[in-house]
């Protein structure tokens, strides 16, 4: 059982993508690793505010909730905006009974050194074409790679 004095991960340069997090220790499966944490704000306000990036406009540090608001890691935020996108996660973000908070959570044991993913699931309201998922693109190239950040549609 983590406290919340333990550190489990440090960030560093991913292969995968920009910044990534990555296990400071062996993580058992089960363990609350860190909340995600940041502004909240409005959907409207999330689609009204330009990308933190210019070069690529689809990276945000936006994770919806289920109540609608949005926590904007990139306004007050730690390093849980820096897990980076698997089709084959090791983590995943578990949402409060309120719909308030989220949580990343190691779905299995996960070495010292290994960096943490989850499946960011995106959904997107517009139809899901070909150049939306490209706007998307996923870089895990797992065996299960779905192309895409976006949603499994078979899922959602």
């Amino acid at each position: 059982m983590s406290t919340s004095s333990t550190v489990w991960h440090t960030v560093k340069r991913s292969k995968l993508h920009g910044n990534g997090v990555f296990a400071a220790r062996d993580i058992p499966a089960g363990t609350t690793i860190f909340e995600y944490i940041g502004a909240r704000i409005s959907a409207e306000e999330a689609d009204e505010m330009p990308s933190y990036d210019p070069d690529d406009p689809y990276h945000t540090f936006f994770f919806s909730l289920s109540s609608g608001e949005i926590i904007d890691g990139g306004q007050g935020g730690n390093d849980a905006r820096w897990i980076n996108h698997s089709c084959e996660p090791n983590c995943e973000a578990q949402e409060d009974d309120a719909g308030e908070r989220v949580f990343i959570v190691a779905l299995h044991d996960i070495p010292k050194g290994q960096e943490l993913f989850y499946d960011y699931g995106l959904i997107i309201d517009d139809e899901i074409t070909d150049e939306l998922k490209a706007q998307y693109r996923c870089l895990c190239n797992t065996p299960s790679c779905r192309g895409t950040m976006l949603a499994d549609p078979e899922i959602t």
